[in-house]
């Protein structure tokens, strides 16, 4: 830096002046340029944070793909449709089978309600009261959710009753029945069958070529002047 600006023949002041505008020009530009995109680093360590996880996420995903795959199996080669009107008393037993070998006792009951806005399932709700045991209440809702029929718990409320030494509450109980499938019906065709062709020969659609006409028996012709008869014809 000396040297070069002793290659100017600057005076003592001049070189001051330059070193404090080339200062001065550094600094606004580190302003302009470089201070700003300090956290710049933040940023990046963030989203490749953010992409880690997501891997992690869609990596977990691929790792249960078998399980849902045999659980697929498992439903699609299940028994066949349970009839729509034994599917309200099978979820009713199913649930008090249930709370009975769980230890849970149900105080009470709502109307069941039933939905048939999916194509493929009937959905059927049922809202019951219970009292149980925190222990007794967790196995409840393990076996309710492993049992069949895709039962699930959409709604959960609690509170200790008043000795404070079990639960109260009110559980939503949903279960989803696969609909039986319409059987589709073919229209008879009305058209009457087609009388088979003779063997050997090819039906066609044209009509038969018409008859020839029937030949009339001409009258005998005269002989001529001075011709002989024919032995068997008398002569006239």
């Amino acid at each position: 830096m000396a040297k070069t600006l002793a290659q100017l023949n600057l005076r003592p002041g001049e070189r001051r002046l330059v070193i404090g505008v080339g200062l001065v020009l550094f600094l606004v530009l580190n302003m302009l340029l470089v201070w700003p995109h300090f956290s710049d680093w933040q940023e990046v360590r963030e989203d490749l944070k953010a992409a880690r996880l997501k891997l992690r996420r869609y990596e977990e995903a691929i790792a249960d793909l078998p399980k849902w795959e045999a659980r697929i199996r498992v439903l699609e080669s299940g028994q066949e449709p349970l009839p729509e009107e034994d599917q309200g008393t099978e979820f009713l037993s199913t649930i008090q089978r249930q709370a009975s070998l769980s230890g849970v006792t149900i105080t009470g009951s709502s109307r069941m309600t039933t939905r048939t806005n999916n194509p493929f399932f009937i959905e059927r709700s049922q809202t019951i009261s219970v009292l149980a045991e925190e222990r007794a209440l967790l196995d409840f809702l393990y076996r309710i959710g492993s049992a069949g029929s895709m039962t699930r718990i959409r709604g959960l409320s609690l509170r200790p009753d008043p000795p404070r030494h079990r639960l109260v509450g009110n559980i939503t109980l949903v279960a989803s029945y696969q609909k039986k499938p319409a059987t589709r019906t073919t229209p008879a065709d009305d058209t009457p069958p087609q009388p088979a062709a003779p063997t050997g020969t090819v039906q066609t659609n044209r009509p038969p070529p018409p008859a020839p006409p029937a030949r009339t028996p001409s009258a005998p012709r005269p002989p001529a002047p001075g011709a002989r008869p024919p032995a068997n014809q008398p002569a006239t």
